[in-house]
């Protein structure tokens, strides 16, 4: 890591032992380069940026509300998304059930091209569809089971997307 010597590391190893470690940052589901990606809604008054991999799980949902709005997105943390210009100004927010899930969506084209899922409350699904062209090699869509959600969202592993992972190699220790 830039900035943090060997001596400034505290493994978890001992109070004498050092470890040499890379950080690996991993979204859960596919591994792939992560890279920027730009987006929106259909007027432009809310655009974006988020940071994920090139190649990504997207979920078509059947809830009430994704399978009105015929939603395939994909999950990413909520630390790696971030508004552009003054979009904030734009964005207004539906909630229904228990609340957790924000529907956010453009108050001049109603476009939701993103929003907090139940599912993932500390992440953001990112609308597929309102991706700018250009910067996914591939996406794998799955069916989530959002009228069983409580039951499906567990075995899918849909909540593990929105966490950021790290990964150490252990080159030596001594």
């Amino acid at each position: 890591m830039a900035g943090v010597s060997n001596n400034q590391r505290k493994a978890p190893f001992g109070p004498e032992e050092r470890i040499n470690f890379e950080l690996v940052l991993v979204v859960v589901g596919m591994e792939s380069e992560l890279v920027l990606h730009n987006g929106g809604c259909h007027c432009k008054k809310v655009r974006w940026k988020v940071q994920a991999p090139t190649s990504v799980i997207a979920w078509k949902c059947n809830c009430s509300d994704c399978s009105m709005r015929g939603n395939v997105h994909f999950v990413v943390p909520h630390q790696r998304c971030e508004l552009l210009g003054d979009s904030d100004q734009f964005i207004t927010t539906y909630t229904f059930g228990t609340h957790t899930a924000k529907h956010t969506f453009c108050k001049v084209c109603g476009i939701t091209s993103f929003y907090t899922p139940q599912s993932n409350p500390d992440g953001i699904a990112v609308t597929r569809a309102c991706l700018d062209p250009g910067t996914l090699s591939h996406v794998e869509i799955r069916n989530f089971d959002g009228k069983n959600w409580e039951d499906f969202c567990d075995q899918s592993g849909i909540a593990l997307q929105s966490k950021i992972q790290m990964a150490f190699t252990r080159e030596d220790y001594h």
